[in-house]
C-alpha cells in the first residue's frame, strides 16, 4: 500500500495477481458476483480495444493524417508508445466488426461506452471515429476508458468515454499511472487541462503532469493526487476562463488542505498553454516558473480582495466577509489557524468577529463552464470514402515495446531532456532524440545574439565590458530595440531572473510580445553552445556589445556626414570642414 500508494483491496489483488493465486473472499450475494464479473469483462474488452487502436496507428492505410498530427505536435515515437496512443480510423463500425463477435460482446462494447446504440433507430456504431486515441488508465495500469481528439471537422473536438462500471471521470486523473511508472521520485503533480499538455510535458522529461477528464478538479481528484504527493500545482491560462477555473479549483481544494499539504497556482500568459510554453522556453525555465507559482494562501486572499479597496474601512469589512468563509472551509489544524491569524492582521478584526462569517458569497463562486466533451456524440452524415493512401514508411511503423512488465525499469531515454525546438515539431523517430549540429553563429545578428545571451544569463550585464552605448534603435531594427529595453530593465533590476523578465515584458508589451521574446530564447544555437566545455558566454556578449557600439558609431557618422553635406561645402566653417574630411576618410 505504501509503495504503490493504493488502497488495501487493490494492494491485495495486485499481490495475488503477481503470485498467481486467487484472493479468498467472503461469501457474496449473486448481484455482487455479477458486478465483479462485469468489471473484469470490461477491463479485458477495453484492453483489446486499446490494442486495436494502437495497431491502427501503426498499420492502417489512412494512418498518415494521425501520424502527421502527432509529428506537428512534436511527439516522439517513444512517448506515443509510453502513453499508448492509438488511432480510431474513419468509418462507423471498425471496432464493432473487430470485437463484436456475438451479441454478448456487442452488449459489452455498449457497456464500456465504445459502442453507441440507438434503439429507436435500430442502429449501432462506434463512438470513436477518425480520432487520435488516448487510453485512460487507473493506478494499476488497466485501461478504463478513452479520450479521442478529432482529426476532421466533426464535433466535439475532444470526446471522452461516458460513465461506465469501471470509469468515473470525477474520480480519475489522466496521466497519473504514467507519472507513477516513469516519474523519478515525483514530489509534486502538475494539474493541466488536456491530454496533449500532459504528453508534451512528458516529452520534455516532466512525467508528473496529470489532467482531469472534461470536468473541474474536484475533491475526489485532489484526494487521489494527495495519496501520491504532498504538493499539487494547478497550471491555468491567464485569461478569464482560466481565472474562473482556478477559482473553482480553489473552492474544491480548501476542504482537502490537511496540514502538510500544499497547493499552488501558475497562470500562463493569455493564449499560452503548457504544451506551447515548454516548447518555447524549455524544461528548465518551465520548472523555474513552477517554483514561483502562487501559493494557495496568497491566491485565496487575492480572490477575496478582487475589486476591493483595502485602504478603506468598508473595503476591509467586505474583504473579511469574502475571505473568512473560504478559510472556514479548511480542515481544522495549524494551517487554518495561521490563515485566520493572517486575516485578523490584515483587517484589524478579532478572531471572534471573523468566526461569524461562514457563508461563501455567491460572487466568489464562478458559474460552471460548458462541458468540454460531449459523450453523446450524435450521428452525423457518414464521411465520404477516400482512396486509401499509404502512411509514412518510417513513422510508427515498427515501434518496439517499451516495457515487458508493469514493474520493468523504463528506458533511460524517457527521462532525457529534449532540446528546445523553437516552434518546429520534432520528427517522430524510433531512436532517442539527437540534438542537431551547431549552426554557424553568423545566422544571428549581434543584437539577437546579445538578447538571447542576456535572457539566458541576465547577471552577465553587470560584468560586461564595454557597456552598450546606444540610446535609440533604427525603426526597422526590432532586435536592437528589444535588446535596449531589456538592458534598461536589467540595469534597474540587476538581480532579475528569467521569470521576472517575462512578467515585466508581458505587463509592459503584452502577451504576444512576450511570446516572441520566448521564441528568441528557444534558439537551439545557444542551448547547444552553453553545454560545450569551455564555452565563455561573457566573451560572446562582450563581442556582441563591441560590434553593436561600432555599428552605432557608423550610423552616427553617416547621419553627421549627411547633415554637413546638406549644408553645402561653401557654407561650412573651418571646424566643420575638418570634421567633414575626417568623416569622408572613415566612410
Amino acid at each position: 500500500m505504501e509503495y504503490d500508494r493504493c488502497g488495501f483491496v487493490d494492494a491485495v489483488e495486485s499481490l495475488a495477481k503477481t503470485a498467481g493465486v486467487e484472493v479468498p473472499r467472503e461469501e457474496r450475494r449473486p448481484e455482487q458476483d455479477r458486478q465483479i464479473r462485469l468489471r473484469e469483462q470490461c477491463f479485458s474488452l477495453l484492453e483489446e480495444a486499446g490494442d486495436f487502436y494502437r495497431k491502427q496507428l501503426r498499420e492502417h492505410p489512412r494512418r498518415d493524417q494521425a501520424v502527421k498530427y502527432l509529428q506537428q505536435r512534436g511527439l516522439s515515437g517513444q512517448i506515443a508508445q509510453a502513453y499508448g496512443l492509438g488511432f480510431a480510423p474513419p468509418g462507423w463500425d471498425n471496432l464493432l466488426v473487430k470485437l463484436g463477435h456475438n451479441e454478448q460482446r456487442i452488449a459489452l462494447l455498449a457497456e464500456t461506452g465504445l459502442l453507441v446504440e440507438r434503439s429507436e433507430e435500430n442502429r449501432r456504431y462506434d463512438r470513436f471515429r477518425h480520432r487520435i486515441m488516448f487510453p485512460i488508465r487507473d493506478l494499476r495500469g488497466r485501461t478504463i476508458g478513452f479520450g479521442g481528439r478529432v482529426l476532421g471537422d466533426d464535433k466535439p473536438k475532444y470526446l471522452n468515454s461516458p460513465e461506465t462500471p469501471v470509469f468515473h471521470k470525477g474520480r480519475e486523473l489522466y496521466g497519473l499511472y504514467e507519472a507513477r511508472k516513469y516519474g523519478k521520485n515525483i514530489e509534486s503533480l502538475i494539474v493541466v487541462e488536456g491530454y496533449m499538455d500532459v504528453i508534451a510535458l512528458a516529452q520534455y522529461g516532466m512525467f508528473n503532469a496529470v489532467a482531469t477528464l472534461g470536468t473541474a478538479c474536484g475533491e475526489a481528484h485532489l484526494e487521489l493526487a494527495f495519496k501520491q504527493v504532498s504538493e499539487v500545482i494547478f497550471c491555468f491560462d491567464g485569461d478569464r476562463a482560466g481565472r474562473d477555473a482556478a477559482r473553482r479549483a480553489l473552492l474544491n481544494a480548501l476542504p482537502t488542505m490537511k496540514d502538510g499539504r500544499q497547493i499552488r497556482f501558475l497562470f500562463l500568459a493569455d493564449g499560452q498553454d503548457p504544451d506551447s510554453l515548454v516548447r518555447q522556453i524549455g524544461r528548465e525555465r518551465f520548472e523555474q516558473q513552477l517554483q514561483h507559482a502562487l501559493p494557495l494562501e496568497d491566491f485565496l486572499f487575492d480572490v477575496a480582495a478582487d475589486g476591493i479597496n483595502l485602504n478603506s474601512m468598508d473595503g476591509r469589512a467586505r474583504f473579511s466577509k469574502q475571505a473568512a468563509p473560504l478559510i472556514h472551509k479548511l480542515p481544522e489544524g495549524v494551517f487554518r489557524s495561521l490563515m485566520m491569524d493572517n486575516l485578523a492582521k490584515r483587517t484589524g478584526l478579532s478572531l471572534e468577529q471573523l468566526q461569524q462569517f461562514t457563508d461563501v458569497p455567491d460572487a466568489l463562486i464562478p458559474a460552471e463552464p460548458a462541458p468540454r466533451d460531449n459523450v453523446r456524440d450524435a450521428p452525423s452524415t457518414p464521411p465520404p470514402k477516400a482512396a486509401p493512401t499509404p502512411g509514412p514508411a518510417d513513422d510508427y511503423g515498427d515501434i518496439p515495446e517499451l516495457y515487458a512488465e508493469n514493474d520493468a525499469e523504463p528506458p533511460a531515454y524517457l527521462h532525457d531532456e529534449i532540446p528546445v525546438d523553437a516552434g518546429a515539431a520534432a520528427q517522430i523517430t524510433e531512436q532517442p532524440y539527437l540534438a542537431p549540429p551547431i549552426r554557424s553563429r553568423t545566422a544571428l545578428s549581434p543584437a539577437r545574439q546579445a538578447l538571447i545571451l542576456l535572457l539566458e544569463f541576465p547577471a552577465l550585464l553587470q560584468q560586461c565590458e564595454p557597456t552598450l552605448n546606444i540610446e535609440t534603435a533604427p525603426e526597422h531594427d526590432d532586435d536592437l530595440r528589444q535588446l535596449l529595453t531589456l538592458v534598461t530593465y536589467l540595469r534597474k533590476r540587476p538581480n532579475a531572473e528569467f521569470y521576472n523578465i517575462m512578467g515585466f515584458w508581458a505587463g509592459v508589451h503584452g502577451p504576444e510580445s512576450c511570446q516572441k521574446l520566448c521564441q528568441n530564447n528557444a534558439s537551439q544555437l545557444f542551448s547547444s553552445l552553453k553545454n560545450l566545455a569551455g564555452y565563455d558566454a561573457l566573451k560572446d556578449l562582450n563581442a556582441c556589445f563591441k560590434e553593436l557600439n561600432r555599428q552605432a558609431e557608423r550610423r552616427r557618422n553617416r547621419e553627421e556626414l549627411q547633415s554637413l553635406t546638406a549644408k553645402g561645402l561653401a557654407n561650412l566653417d573651418s571646424q566643420e570642414r575638418q570634421r567633414y574630411l575626417q568623416l569622408i576618410q572613415q566612410s
